[in-house]
């Protein structure tokens, strides 16, 4: 009906009439996306492919600009507007706010978003240095500074330089920790960074960038300091606090709060620089 001619496209005038008479059930943010894909288009014409993207959830580069070009135009509410929202979509929402510039990006992931799978990584890491820590902890009588215990540095986790050939050490270490203080820190971050940038880059991508920044933690000792051991998973920690402070950097007008994200991270790693 809105292609006799089967051309593969659809006017504008007759499409955008289609999405305002709300005859595809679609949810808002796609109707905002297909309202902004409308009236950001230059040729009259709306790609009939397009529109079967959008419906499956997929984006090309053409479909990006046609959606950047139009969304100035396009007449829209916040998701600081939504009410009635539980517990867990309000955290969605403030997620969205945290990490995306971009007040269409927000409403697409906001709408998009479901709980499985949930982040998990982020969670698993951090679940697992306390248990080693309390294990540790109980089996040395000692919750601070436990580096200074004989038997500590015995443990087949620890970075050892002396033990540069077994390479799972290269990695293990960010489960141990020298005391509560630093466990603590790094558990906060791994939750109150990581957690975000997981639920909304995914699994994959998150726990890659942790595992690199705890990888290229152990590298840069062995090779500044080749005597020294490591424990801690500062390293990855401050891989994520690097993604999140260029993420901010680079969508500066965009965030919602620029500076009070920057002086968290900020001081988050001085802290940790300073002790």
């Amino acid at each position: 009906q809105l292609d006799p001619e089967n051309t593969g496209f659809i006017g504008v005038e007759t499409f955008a009439s289609l999405v305002h008479s709300h005859e595809l059930p679609l949810d808002p943010a796609k109707l905002d996306m297909l309202v902004a894909l409308a009236q950001g288009n230059d040729e009259g014409q709306v790609c009939y492919q397009e529109l079967v993207d959008l419906i499956s959830s997929k984006r090309s580069s053409s479909f990006k600009r046609a959606i950047a070009n139009g969304q100035r135009a396009l007449p829209r509410d916040g998701l600081l507007d939504e009410t009635g929202l539980g517990f867990y979509k309000r955290f969605v929402r403030y997620v969205a706010y945290e990490i995306l510039p971009c007040e269409m990006d927000r409403r697409w992931y906001f709408y998009q978003h479901r709980m499985c799978p949930p982040p998990v990584f982020m969670a698993a890491v951090t679940l697992t240095q306390i248990i080693v820590f309390l294990c540790y902890g109980a089996r040395l009588n000692k919750w601070v500074l436990q580096t200074y215990h004989p038997e500590y540095m015995k443990s087949p986790l620890i970075y050892h330089p002396g033990h540069r050939a077994r390479a799972w050490r290269f990695l293990t270490y960010m489960f141990m920790h020298v005391g509560l203080e630093q466990l603590g820190f790094n558990a906060l971050l791994q939750l109150m960074i990581g957690v975000p940038l997981e639920m909304v880059h995914g699994i994959l991508r998150i726990s890659f960038l942790y595992l690199a920044g705890v990888l290229a933690g152990s590298l840069t000792v062995s090779i500044t300091d080749m005597r020294a051991p490591l424990v801690g998973g500062s390293g990855g920690v401050y891989a994520l606090c690097s993604a999140h402070l260029a993420n901010v950097v680079m969508n500066w007008a965009g965030m919602r709060c620029p500076y009070k994200l920057l002086r968290m991270v900020l001081a988050l790693v001085c802290s940790e620089y300073g002790r």
